[in-house]
């Protein structure tokens, strides 16, 4: 069987982590490169943080780039306060032995999608949109060859989790997020609304512990650091796993399940500033852009998130 081409765009950041380790230990995934943007943490950490993560899976092979160091036209918004200071506290870090690549993470999407057959790449978004937006804008023929943008991001019916309405990788670079649900491509959205309902409870974080490697381990101490955070928010019995579920959604998107709609982003309203209004009901008459999920079989997705981590260190 041939593996599923991804790219991964992320700013890690703890659940990223979890995600990146998954897509490294599954046998379907071709991982072409990973591309990082600022967002968690500033852009320095998020470039260390993969790599770091790389070497974990033992695979310092995989090419890691540097993206934007900020959004498209406004200032930065880190989120230190869930991740902790490093972006990836709560387990022991390294300095990473293997490079980052001289391209920039921008130039690295364009290019890879125009060398790779039209429609055999998936783009796998786990942070703000920014690198990916600018691709679109300065290469906009890219559009047409990308087989599906998967993304983390978003909230309707859960509310926001950095501001009342919005949740965080949209609230940081709303205009990329704009950008991207326009373009035309395949797109598939895994928002709070889905997330919320993969929680990482200790009979699941167990699961993972009980695995007889570093990778399980290491994922489980990450879930236990957000869990601490979560509670403390949330009063919620076990963190929200947000960014694995895009991995587990290329590989089963059968534990999923939504409606195509069409979805918006606010750009102007200080109050309402990353929102995306869902058209649940069709009432504005625009075409669907957006596969829009909203429910997850969570004991299937841990499921799978264990089954991949087993295979590494």
């Amino acid at each position: 069987m041939s593996k599923t081409a991804i790219i991964i765009d992320t700013d890690p950041g703890q659940d990223d982590a979890v995600a990146i380790l998954t897509a490294l230990g599954s046998a379907q995934l071709e991982v072409v490169g990973i591309s990082v943007v600022a967002g968690n943490v500033p852009l320095a950490l998020t470039a260390k943080n993969a790599r770091i993560i790389c070497e974990w899976a033992g695979r310092p092979e995989v090419p890691v780039y540097a993206g934007c160091e900020r959004p498209l036209l406004r200032p930065l918004v880190t989120a230190e306060h869930v991740h902790g200071r490093t972006g990836l506290d709560g387990v022991p870090l390294h300095e990473p032995a293997m490079p980052l690549q001289p391209e920039h993470a921008v130039d690295f999407i364009i290019r890879t999608l125009r060398e790779r057959e039209a429609g055999s790449v998936t783009l796998c978004m786990l942070g703000p949109l920014t690198n990916l937006a600018m691709a679109i804008v300065r290469a906009p023929d890219i559009v047409g060859r990308i087989r599906e943008i998967v993304l983390m991001g978003g909230a309707y019916f859960e509310g926001g989790n950095i501001t009342p309405s919005a949740e965080f990788n949209i609230y940081v670079d709303p205009d990329a997020a704009a950008t991207v649900l326009a373009c035309g491509a395949a797109i598939t959205m895994l928002p709070l609304d889905v997330t919320h309902k993969a929680t990482a409870s200790p009979a699941r974080i167990g699961l993972l512990r009980a695995l007889p490697n570093r990778a399980g381990n290491l994922a489980a101490d990450i879930m236990t650091t957000l869990e601490r955070f979560d509670v403390q928010r949330y009063g919620a019995n076990g963190a929200p796993l947000h960014d694995p579920t895009v991995i587990a959604y290329v590989l089963q998107p059968e534990l999923f399940s939504g409606r195509k709609v069409y979805v918006a982003v606010e750009q102007n309203s200080e109050l309402m500033l990353g929102a995306t209004p869902v058209d649940w009901w069709g009432v504005t008459g625009k075409a669907a852009n957006v596969n829009y999920l909203t429910t997850v079989d969570s004991d299937g997705f841990f499921r799978l998130l264990a089954d991949n981590l087993s295979t590494l260190p």
